[in-house]
């Protein structure tokens, strides 16, 4: 921004000529009337869509025996991860699209933000939790039952669910302590750590060392687990003497795996950089990438590529077609 020194360096070692601010204008998406009311709609199906799939999936899932597995129970925790994920940052953008208000209070800014890191935290640590099970059922197929029974899964998702909302917990706690006295526009459609950060006009290294440092735990230790889990995986199916059990293999993988790359990629050109070398506009670009149309994706993704799940959501369909 472009007053950002400006503030830093009037601000100095007090506060005592400025005032600070108490709530911010997010800028989002400054186009015509004719773009905003094409991104509205947009985002208002994308929405829907999402919250439609990601149900279905958490139903199905719930209510056929042959899904009771490990793989699928994580699933389902993934798909009710993602109708939360876009419910923080999306009806909101609707509103502001609807109303012409984009103002947020300096308390929303920083609820959407807890729960926007928490839920992206939670993701990283399940889909470390997924390449785990995968790993399990692929390279020791005999003593998985064993391993991994419905006390462990509980176990890792609470695990998973804990850690991320922990981990969010103190890297907002940091930043809320900070004092923002100008100017208050966020040139984002959602609070985001980067845009919130630089509207600081106090000393910040302190809560932008903390969020870069757990930044990088919580994305590069699930990122090792998987990188690792994934290594075990394509050794044991490159050993597998039949055609048709590396398929097999490769099948029950290639979903998830595909997913840890979109989801990964993204949060980590995002969220493992330091902060003032992010152009703002690209930010943006991004964040719609993996907050908006990734959550819709990723359904279509496990679904697309099981055969299982295609194979009962056909059977659903039809079902609910002939009543």
């Amino acid at each position: 921004f472009f007053c950002f020194d400006t503030c830093r360096d009037s601000c100095g070692h007090g506060m005592k000529n400025q005032t600070a601010i108490n709530e911010f204008i997010l800028l989002g998406f400054s186009y015509g009337l004719q773009v905003q009311t094409l991104l509205y709609l947009v985002f208002l199906v994308t929405y829907m869509v999402t919250i439609t799939e990601n149900g279905i999936i958490i139903f199905v899932v719930k209510k056929n025996h042959h899904l009771q597995k490990p793989m699928y129970y994580f699933l389902g925790n993934l798909s009710f991860l993602e109708i939360w994920y876009v419910s923080v940052t999306l009806p909101r953008l609707l509103f502001g699209f609807w109303s012409q208000s984009m103002t947020i209070s300096f308390s929303s800014c920083m609820t959407q933000l807890y729960f926007f890191i928490s839920l992206m935290c939670t993701e990283c640590v399940l889909l470390a939790v997924m390449a785990y099970d995968r790993y399990l059922a692929v390279c020791h197929p005999l003593r998985y039952p064993a391993i991994m029974t419905h006390k462990l899964c509980f176990q890792l998702s609470i695990l998973s669910w804990v850690g991320g909302f922990s981990i969010s917990l103190v890297k907002v706690s940091f930043i809320s302590r900070l004092t923002f006295c100008g100017p208050q526009v966020i040139n984002h459609f959602f609070c985001d750590i980067s845009p919130v950060l630089n509207l600081s006009c106090t000393d910040m290294s302190l809560a932008e060392t903390v969020d870069f440092v757990l930044a990088l735990v919580i994305l590069l230790i699930p990122l090792l687990i998987i990188v690792f889990s994934y290594c075990c995986i394509l050794s044991t199916i490159l050993c597998m003497p039949s055609a048709q059990g590396r398929r097999k293999a490769f099948s029950t993988c290639t979903s998830h795996f595909t997913v840890v790359i979109i989801f990964f990629s993204a949060t980590l050109f995002m969220y493992a950089r330091p902060r003032r070398i992010h152009p703002f506009n690209l930010n943006k670009i991004v964040s719609v990438f993996y907050a908006v149309f990734t959550p819709a994706l990723n359904p279509l993704i496990y679904c697309l590529r099981n055969k299982e799940v295609k194979e009962i959501l056909r059977k659903f369909i039809g079902t609910s077609c002939s009543a």
